[in-house]
């Protein structure tokens, strides 16, 4: 359970300040008005990354409403010793993308299965390129979740080192890093499943 001491500082009129953790256990109490201060919060980053991930307006808002939900339900699981809110809520909005995604290619149907197999006929470059991006996924799987995400948004969503550091609210040091020990152990994965 999130623990934590629940009294606010003061801004500079004088309103009260909460920290994520402490809206989080608000919100594990119940308090709902704690879910729309962290909503304010954290709406445009959880929006932009599912936009950046599925390339779809509608999905992303969409996952972003799944993503609050889920907070809203599972506020009591943060642990502020484990990281950054924004982190937390940026991996639960990664996670419903992937799923998001995994929903539409399980959706082809059998016909469309077998029609969208014939585009790939006598076309042996992009068989391969399908296959070794599938290759990449799965190593990228076994890595540690900070540093896949850093990779995904680098390659996938193409954004700069500063892009995903001001993305993941840290420091642009601590996502070369991430970046440079991820593609260390995705090439040792990748030569070791050769």
């Amino acid at each position: 359970m999130l623990q934590t001491t629940m009294v606010p500082t003061r801004g500079p009129t004088g309103e009260q300040i909460f920290t994520d953790a402490q809206l989080l256990a608000l919100i594990g109490r119940g308090e709902n008005w704690a879910l729309s201060e962290i909503h304010a919060r954290y709406s445009r980053l959880v929006f932009s990354i599912a936009l950046k991930i599925l390339n779809d307006q509608a999905s992303a808002e969409e996952i972003a409403q799944q993503v609050f939900t889920k907070v809203w339900r599972h506020a009591q699981d943060y642990r502020v010793e484990r990281g950054k809110f924004s982190t937390w809520v940026g991996t639960i909005t990664h996670h419903q993308c992937v799923d998001e995604l995994r929903r539409r290619a399980r959706a082809i149907t059998d016909s469309g299965y077998w029609k969208s197999l014939d585009q790939f006929a006598g076309n042996d470059d992009l068989v391969r390129d399908i296959f070794e991006q599938a290759w990449v996924r799965k190593a990228l799987q076994q890595i540690p979740i900070q540093e896949r995400i850093v990779i995904e948004l680098a390659f996938w969503g193409e954004m700069t080192h500063r892009e995903i550091a001001l993305h993941c609210h840290s420091p642009l040091g601590t996502v070369k890093t991430r970046m440079r020990l991820g593609m260390q152990r995705l090439k040792l994965l990748l030569q070791d499943s050769q």
